[in-house]
């Protein structure tokens, strides 16, 4: 039963990811063009969720290397979207914020690709499956923090 349970349990990972990949695929063709790029935006939100963070930490957050970030970092600081602090905890450190613009972009990019995915759900999905679509958006959330 449990070998059962097991194929059962990766044939659906396979369709969730699937579906997942596809979903965010047709989400970033959505997206507004300002030009930062999507681990910018990434980094942009990761900011948003967490308010200020080290270099550091949003590297970790993000799953690659503070080197890989520098570039991206430097970008988002040059066009005004992101500010560098020291941290009053760690005067070697310096913690990233967002700027009221950096809100605004982040803003106008959500509610532009909002916009078409709520009609996608009203013109594609029930009443019922929309729920079930909301309900496995929690679900799927808990899953990326796992």
């Amino acid at each position: 039963m449990s070998q059962v349970r097991d194929q059962e349990l990766a044939v659906t990972a396979r369709e969730v990811r699937q579906a997942v990949v596809r979903l965010a695929r047709r989400l970033r063709t959505q997206r507004q063009e300002h030009g930062i790029g999507n681990l910018g935006v990434s980094v942009l939100s990761q900011l948003h969720r967490h308010t200020a963070l080290t270099p550091r930490a949003l590297a970790d957050a993000e799953r690659v290397t503070p080197q890989t970030l520098t570039r991206v970092l430097a970008s988002l600081a040059e066009r005004g979207l992101i500010v560098r602090r020291g941290d009053p905890s760690d005067g070697r450190q310096s913690l990233l914020e967002l700027t009221d613009a950096a809100r605004r972009v982040l803003r106008a990019d959500a509610a532009k690709r909002e916009e078409w995915l709520a009609a996608a759900m009203a013109r594609e999905l029930t009443p019922a499956e929309q729920e079930i679509v909301r309900v496995a958006a929690g679900l799927l959330d808990r899953l990326a923090d796992a």
